[in-house]
């Protein structure tokens, strides 16, 4: 019979795999899509628009590594998981999930506008390089956090 630990211990890792990966999906979607309009206009800048539209990939990449982390983890714990140990799990595949979540929409919305401008012909792809590594921090941050947030788990 499954713990109240081990089933909030599992509805944490789910959060956490599938909020950071359906924010990278939506943040890759704004970019492609920005891509295939910059086309249109420069058909030579699908190299800079591709690496743009592909940097919200990384917060799927986050989530995914918290929970690798986190499995290994529970693993080592087995049946004697207690409550607020499932608790922990739940709190950072909270934490990473929404952060990793909104900051790859956000930095798809920054990689889009650069993209669109460059289909202009500015000359913008390290600026918005730059810019749009600002959105993915607070995702850094949020795995930073739940690695941190593994050694309550008294594993």
């Amino acid at each position: 019979m499954e713990t109240t630990g081990q089933i909030l211990a599992m509805i944490g890792l789910g959060l956490m795999i599938g909020l950071s990966g359906a924010g990278s999906a939506i943040g890759t979607a704004i970019g492609g899509s920005a891509v295939v309009g910059m086309l249109k206009k420069k058909p030579d800048g699908f190299g800079n628009g591709m690496v743009l539209a592909a940097l919200p990939a990384t917060q799927g990449l986050y989530g995914f590594v918290g929970f690798i982390m986190y499995n290994g983890a529970l693993a080592s714990i087995g049946e004697k998981m207690t409550t607020l140990q499932g608790s922990v799990v739940l709190g950072a595949g909270l934490a990473l999930g929404l952060a990793a979540l909104v900051s790859a929409i956000q930095q798809g919305k920054v990689c889009a506008n650069g993209i669109s401008a460059i289909g202009s012909g500015h000359n913008v792809f390290g600026n918005t390089m730059i810019l749009a590594a600002f959105p993915e921090f607070y995702a850094i941050l949020a795995l930073v956090a739940a690695i941190l947030m593994q050694s309550l788990l008294g594993a």
